[in-house]
């Protein structure tokens, strides 16, 4: 059975039920939120590995909640809308959303779409179930308290540069193309993406190397993309 947790967010309460049946069934827990506010305060409260969300709700709707969820968490996020317009499927998922479902919809399928995203949450490393602290040579990252260390003493990093360190070093030794790390920490499509990341894997540099231009540690694989060396 599965240790998954998913918040089901819909002012809709025989939505709601329905989903959790279908949840519970695959052997998920399952939280339950009439509008975005709600939702809120559950991810306060518990921990949480993917949010099914409607859009249209009373409060808070998802598109507000998206960007309030993103700018502390990284967690899927598969929206649900009864309207089917191409624009409202865009906009959702530009906003940082992980994937779109049309009401009305299979349950089926709904659960196909929430085991995928769960895959690759897990496996591309975005969802550590230690959440320890992880080192590599002089560098001791603590994703909880969002933190990197270099011999003990605290580096100051922006958001976007401690997302991207916190990527590459809990998958130390991976390779990470640009467009990869620019879709992973942004959560948007990467277009025109090599410029942006470039400037901030400099920067990085800057303040974990010793020396910038012969890195111990954030490496570039010429033609691929970047990675943290292996201690």
């Amino acid at each position: 059975m599965s240790s998954y947790t998913v918040l089901v967010t819909d002012d809709d309460q025989d939505i709601r039920d329905g989903i959790e049946i279908y949840l519970k069934n695959e052997g998920y827990n399952v939280l339950k939120a009439a509008n975005g506010l709600e939702a809120l305060e559950q991810l306060m409260e518990q921990e949480v590995h993917l949010i099914i969300l409607d859009i249209m709700m009373p409060e808070l709707n998802g598109i507000q909640t998206t960007f309030k969820i993103r700018e502390e968490r990284n967690i899927p996020i598969i929206m649900l809308s009864a309207k089917a317009e191409d624009t409202d499927k865009i906009h959702g998922l530009s906003i940082g959303a992980d994937d779109y479902v049309t009401k009305p919809f299979h349950p089926l399928e709904l659960m196909a779409r929430v085991k995928s995203q769960l895959r690759r949450y897990v496996k591309l490393g975005t969802y550590n179930e230690q959440q320890g602290k992880v080192e590599v040579g002089g560098l001791s990252l603590d994703p909880d308290a969002k933190e990197l260390l270099l011999d003990g003493e605290p580096v100051k990093l922006t958001k976007i540069e401690y997302n991207i360190t916190e990527l590459l070093i809990t998958n130390a030794g991976r390779v990470f193309s640009i467009s990869e790390i620019y879709e992973r920490v942004w959560n948007e499509p990467a277009y025109n993406a090599e410029n942006i990341v470039a400037v901030h894997i400099r920067k990085i540099r800057e303040k974990i190397e010793v020396d910038p231009k012969n890195p111990r540690y954030l490496k570039v694989v010429w033609g691929i993309g970047y990675k943290i060396e292996k201690a």
